[in-house]
């Protein structure tokens, strides 16, 4: 059996934070000095790359635009039994990254999301915070209760949630496409509310209220129609029936009234709208089936990979445990709170 310590790595995606990153890798080296951190650069113009390298990280660099397409290079190039993400812009502590990794070895998680205490106070900017929550309502709405803060950029993960994890989104909406994921096939999750901070002086959010909020309310669409076609489609179908209803009543009143049909277009649009509601219903059902069988197939995959507490593993956590419970940690885990 193993002796040695679990393998954690940090990952941290860039995109110009030169003012903060050099104080996040270092807060990193010292909160957690076993662990091995990457910072990948997504076309930073400001020096981030150097100054995350002087600080001691690895530093490799994605060219393709959006945190999307960092994570998912991040999660297809690192080997690690334990991964840690954050954020370059130094709003989160990184002492508070062993609670994360303590939570998910001692609640056998596959990801443990740290829910912003803070969050309302986002750089002082209202819309994020009103768009957080109408957010975090509708996917509570969508997709199920697991998760009270979707956006969090703290989050601790297993190896095997990384390597099954299909991650299609290009930008901000990772986050998002990695709550679904664990949702759809119900993986064991944590959340551990920690404080988040504001930006330092000469640090700004990349985040566009309305465009990236687009972008978030475009992507829940999709993932809904991806992960519960039924609903989806079963809505749309609800909204063509409501207007070929809508349109067919007066035609129905003038026959009544009349015995003609005058309004020949109402009602040919009347029935064109009935024969689209019952295809879209249609569609509806055959893509449930469709999507319960992809979900099982990403759930048997999921189960395919190693387990974190197989038996090698549980001599890495009880040296790793041993390690973070030290009076030295337990100290500095004090002090910090």
């Amino acid at each position: 059996m193993s002796n040695e310590k679990l393998n954690i790595a940090v990952l941290l995606p860039c995109y110009n934070e030169a003012a903060t990153i050099g104080e996040v890798v270092r807060g990193f080296r010292k909160a957690l000095p076993q662990a091995a951190i990457y910072v990948y650069d997504n076309n930073s113009t400001d020096g981030t790359a150097l100054h995350a390298m002087l600080a001691g990280a690895t530093v490799v660099r994605e060219r393709r635009q959006g945190k999307g397409h960092v994570v998912r290079r991040m999660f297809a190039d690192i080997e690690a039994d334990i991964y840690l993400m954050a954020d370059g812009d130094g709003t989160y502590a990184p002492e508070d990254g062993e609670e994360l990794i303590r939570t998910l070895l001692t609640e056998g998680s596959d990801m443990v999301v740290g829910t912003r205490r803070n969050v309302r106070n986002d750089a002082g900017r209202q819309g994020h915070a009103f768009g957080n929550r109408i957010f975090n309502w509708l996917y509570r709405s969508i997709f199920g209760a697991d998760f009270t803060d979707i956006f969090s950029g703290y989050r601790c993960f297993s190896r095997r949630f990384v390597k099954s994890f299909p991650a299609v989104s290009g930008g901000f909406e990772i986050e998002t496409e990695m709550s679904v994921h664990a949702s759809r096939l119900k993986l064991p999750v944590s959340e551990l509310e920690l404080d988040y901070g504001r930006r330092p002086e000469g640090s700004h959010s990349k985040l566009s209220t309305f465009r990236d909020g687009g972008k978030i309310l475009w992507m829940f669409a999709m993932l809904m129609k991806e992960t519960r076609p039924f609903a989806f489609f079963g809505i749309l179908s609800a909204v063509a029936m409501e207007l070929s209803i809508g349109f067919s009543i007066p035609v129905f009143i003038e026959y009544f009234e009349t015995g003609q049909v005058l309004r020949m277009p109402s009602w040919m649009l009347s029935l064109a709208l009935t024969m689209i509601a019952f295809m879209l219903f249609t569609a509806g059902i055959i893509l449930d089936s469709v999507a319960r069988a992809r979900a099982e197939q990403l759930r048997i995959h999921y189960m395919s990979l190693p387990r974190p507490s197989s038996r090698e593993s549980e001599d890495d956590r009880t040296v790793y445990m041993a390690e973070i419970d030290k009076p030295a940690s337990r100290k500095k885990r004090a002090k910090a709170a």
